[in-house]
């Protein structure tokens, strides 16, 4: 039957497994650092990998394809659920979705070192799974990578009690803005806290946040924190 599916582009792929993550059907999967549609008929044509591809690698086509096994998918869908751990589809370790559980903060002494207040894994923007449990009733924290570098009490100031996303929009390849709408969309978000640099190429990650929160159609509220380069906050 002819019907709409998904193609992918392997040339724009950059194997982040985002697109695998969002894939709720499991019809896509990464084989040699690429996304592949091994599945064509565990793909329902909806799209929902579309927008956490962050390079645009993925479209829609009409071709001859095997029709939606709506049954197939579902009993695929158990199996997945009783396996664990959850892990994103690239099988490296470094991308292993956790949530980290700290104990209670000890009363500030002086002179002792921070306590770390990074709540999950992974932390960078692309590659962090859209519908990671964590986010449920998160607040989100979207920081520029250099931000905690500059800004020396970034864990208690920022980091505590939200979950964590970084990136650099001058370095890393294509745009977070579709990443960013497919989690603030699919997921329970309360608040969003940008923190970038004074540098004018950090603006692209708050454009980013803008033009997401503007595409899910949800109203929350969020604010963005500039530092500066020698690590002051700039009200």
């Amino acid at each position: 039957m002819v019907r709409k599916i998904i193609k992918i582009d392997e040339e724009k792929c950059n194997g982040c497994g985002a697109c695998a993550a969002a894939c709720h059907e499991g019809a896509i999967e990464m084989i040699n650092g690429k996304a592949k549609l091994t599945r064509e008929d565990y793909c329902d044509g909806l799209g929902d990998c579309l927008p956490a591809c962050p390079t645009g690698a993925i479209t829609f086509e009409a071709r001859e394809a095997p029709e939606y096994d709506e049954a197939a998918v579902k009993h695929a869908q158990a199996e997945k659920t009783a396996k664990a751990p959850k892990t994103l589809p690239c099988g490296c370790p470094g991308t292993h979705s956790k949530t980290i559980k700290r104990s209670n903060p000890a009363p500030e002494i002086c002179n002792a070192p921070a306590e770390n207040q990074l709540n999950q894994w992974p932390v960078q923007i692309k590659l962090v799974p859209v519908n990671a449990s964590y986010f449920d009733g998160a607040n989100l924290l979207v920081a520029a990578d250099c931000t905690a570098y500059a800004y020396g009490d970034f864990h208690n100031r920022f980091i505590r009690n939200r979950v964590t996303l970084i990136g650099c929009p001058k370095l890393d390849e294509g745009d977070y803005a579709e990443k960013l709408t497919a989690i603030i969309k699919n997921n329970d978000i309360k608040s969003v806290t940008v923190v970038r640099m004074e540098v004018p190429c950090c603006g692209g990650i708050e454009n980013a946040v803008k033009r997401a929160l503007m595409a899910s159609g949800k109203f929350i509220p969020w604010s963005v924190v500039t530092v500066s380069t020698d690590g002051r906050i700039i009200e």
